[in-house]
């Protein structure tokens, strides 16, 4: 996909939220390191053999046109949803509605199948339980209630690979507001304001950074995010990179709109 301006981000992004919209139901499998390692990957290929063996089921990312008795069903691999002690993790998406299931195991993907995702019935021996309470809902977690996601907050929700699933979720807006109504200096002069840090090592202000390059006298500037996670046991930036890796392009993008960069490495 190739946009050109302002009218043509606005168009992909109503044709990927009505796309979005138009999905009976998402299975979303978390494909976080910590899942992965605890066989996500195989739980994804079985909801994807389920799906296309399913009669009157269709498997597609784009359903343009609901064809009458078509079922669509997305099966889709996420970042990290935010439990990763309690992997893998399994959310059923029905329009705004998420069910959360943990510790999923491969011989009751069927079951999920069958009576989450084929029918509207809650298993509640795979949801979260705390003492004699269980929680359905992901956001209702208490270790997810307590957080209030700004970076990681796409993370376990879309598709991370999938382009139209980000704009869908409002994607590049902000490199839009950057490019068509803010100069470069007032693109920097907010995110020094903003007191926007670093989300590992020293936490350095990302605006005190932008302000360094930008005064350099060499034109020829470079944008380069570090992917190496150094810190043992950090996972801040892989969830990231991971979970919702357009964000980290928006953001280089709207770095190197405010230094004046045109190239970027990561």
């Amino acid at each position: 996909m190739t946009i050109h301006n302002e009218q043509e981000l606005a168009a992909a992004r109503q044709a990927a939220a009505e796309e979005l919209a138009a999905y009976d139901c998402r299975i979303l499998v978390c494909a976080g390191t910590g899942c992965i390692a605890t066989g996500s990957q195989k739980i994804y290929e079985k909801f994807l053999e389920l799906s296309r063996d399913a009669p009157g089921v269709t498997v597609i990312f784009a359903p343009h046109e609901q064809a009458e008795g078509k079922r669509y069903i997305g099966v889709k691999k996420t970042g990290c949803q935010g439990i990763c002690e309690l992997g893998p993790l399994v959310r059923i998406q029905k329009g705004d509605s998420a069910v959360q299931y943990v510790k999923v195991p491969l011989n009751r993907c069927e079951e999920i199948f069958d009576r989450s995702v084929l029918g509207d019935e809650v298993i509640e021996s795979l949801l979260y339980r705390q003492k004699a309470q269980t929680f359905i809902r992901p956001e209702e977690i208490p270790f997810i209630a307590k957080q209030t996601r700004v970076v990681l907050e796409n993370c376990g929700k879309y598709d991370a690979e999938s382009f139209e699933e980000y704009l869908a979720a409002g994607g590049f807006q902000a490199f839009r507001k950057a490019l068509l109504e803010l100069t470069p200096e007032t693109v920097i002069q907010t995110v020094d304001e903003s007191g926007l840090r670093g989300r590992g090592g020293g936490g350095f202000p990302a605006g005190r950074k932008w302000k360094q390059v930008a005064a350099q006298p060499e034109r020829s500037r470079y944008i380069v995010c570090n992917g190496d996670e150094g810190d043992p046991g950090a996972f801040m930036d892989g969830s990231v990179m991971e979970g919702d890796p357009y964000k980290l392009i928006e953001g280089m993008l709207i770095a190197a709109y405010a230094v004046g960069a045109a190239e970027g490495y990561i």
